[in-house]
């Protein structure tokens, strides 16, 4: 590969990137409707040509950041599980609710998915992503005897998307998310309970693990 190659190609990357950056501003602000590839060019800082050469459509961005976000094996500190589990899970969705609270293109990504209405033809495989995800982990803890063994892993990890779903859009309303990282922790203490063993429910903590924290604290200041 020349120089020139290179500097083409880095140039290009850093466009598509500022393009994804612009539509998730745009997006978090407006809900798929109601933004315009004007609006999504104006916070890219962009032409419409070069979004068109990157991305051919409003909705291919759209569904590019729902996959981003939905991509939960790939988050940076619970990729780094070598036995995921319930606590995982738990982790994940205090990750992901860190992600809603400083990151517009998690934001975005979520509005997005929760807005699939605004489609022609909603598709649930984003948030069969989701489940999955979910499930995989608790398949594995379900093995290990961390799971009551009545418990549906598949109900459960439905169950889980949707609480959380449910929980960040009030929290959302109610406090700007300045609230998240509490309510998700009483979703898991009022969970735990009724799925978790007696024997076992001292090894999980529904505020997140001291790992996670750490690493996101080691985010923050590296930032």
């Amino acid at each position: 590969m020349t120089g020139a190659t290179r500097v083409r190609q880095e140039r290009a990357e850093a466009t598509r990137e500022a393009i994804l950056d612009g539509a998730a501003i745009a997006f978090d602000a407006m809900g798929f409707g109601s933004t315009s590839l004007t609006d999504i060019a104006k916070h890219s800082g962009v032409t419409k040509g070069a979004m068109y050469f990157h991305f051919q459509s409003k909705e291919a961005l759209a569904k590019e950041l729902m996959t981003m976000t939905t991509q939960f094996e790939a988050t940076p500190y619970v990729a780094r599980y070598d036995v995921p589990g319930v606590q995982t899970a738990i982790d994940l969705t205090h990750e992901m609710a860190y992600g809603l609270r400083t990151s517009a293109r998690v934001r975005a990504g979520v509005r997005l998915v929760i807005e699939l209405g605004s489609f022609t033809e909603p598709d649930p495989t984003l948030y069969n992503r989701w489940v999955e995800s979910v499930r995989d982990m608790l398949a594995q803890a379900q093995g290990r005897g961390d799971l009551k063994p009545e418990v549906g892993i598949g109900d459960l990890a439905v169950y889980v998307v949707g609480a959380f779903a449910g929980v960040q859009i009030a929290s959302q309303v109610r406090t700007s998310r300045n609230d998240l990282k509490e309510r998700i922790t009483d979703m898991w203490t009022w969970l735990l309970p009724g799925v978790v063993p007696p024997r076992r429910a001292s090894r999980f903590l529904p505020a997140g693990s001291p790992g996670l924290w750490e690493a996101i604290d080691a985010l923050e200041s590296s930032g």
